[in-house]
């Protein structure tokens, strides 16, 4: 399943928000159209604030060999990074689930290092490790999403800080890390290891 809004990259507050503007009790419904998640942050789809307007949604061709493979606890992923032309894939041996969550840098930017409370432009997918569906992806959608790193799951935040702006990432990621409640929303159960792979765009103070 792939949601038609950016809610893989939200805080997880105690109160399970599905919001990006923060961790209120009027967070926990989820937004209702396809852009209020990214509005109610004032996050950016392909706007002045991100120097691509969009994010590639063409498939990497069936060859292609894959930049980062892991060897969880249990299963397996191998990941395929994104490039100027294409999107990401991930091929899961499920389920996949790891202890500790891992960071790898695909390719390596040349822009600025980005701080840990950075505002940040990227493309991103999100895949569930349990059963190797994409849950959400600024790839298909060919939009990119800016928002600031305080607000996003802590998994997907150890991926990008310290990051340069350019680099291409994938990180897996734990429950706690991600959701230890779960997502229903996004097909996303307790105890589920989570697979993002990100091309960072931009970032500023």
């Amino acid at each position: 399943m792939t949601l038609s809004r950016t809610t893989v990259i939200l805080a997880a507050c105690a109160t399970a928000s599905l919001a990006l503007a923060g961790c209120s009790s009027s967070d926990t419904a989820a937004p209702t159209s396809t852009t209020s998640a990214a509005a109610s942050a004032g996050a950016s789809t392909g706007t002045a604030d991100s120097p691509r307007a969009t994010c590639p949604t063409a498939e990497p061709a069936d060859d292609a060999a894959a930049d980062w493979t892991v060897d969880g606890d249990t299963g397996s992923i191998a990941v395929v990074g994104p490039t100027a032309d294409t999107a990401p894939r991930v091929d899961v041996q499920g389920p996949f689930s790891v202890a500790e969550t891992r960071v790898q840098t695909l390719t390596t930017g040349d822009g600025p290092v980005v701080g840990d409370s950075a505002r940040v432009s990227v493309c991103y997918q999100g895949v569930n490790g349990r059963d190797g569906s994409v849950f959400d992806s600024a790839f298909e959608r060919g939009a990119p999403v800016a928002f600031p790193l305080a607000n996003v799951v802590p998994g997907f935040q150890k991926a990008i800080a310290g990051q340069t702006v350019g680099s291409t990432v994938a990180v897996a990621v734990t429950s706690a890390d991600g959701y230890p409640s779960g997502q229903p929303r996004a097909g996303i159960e307790p105890g589920d290891s989570l697979v993002f792979t990100i091309d960072i765009l931009d970032a500023s103070a």
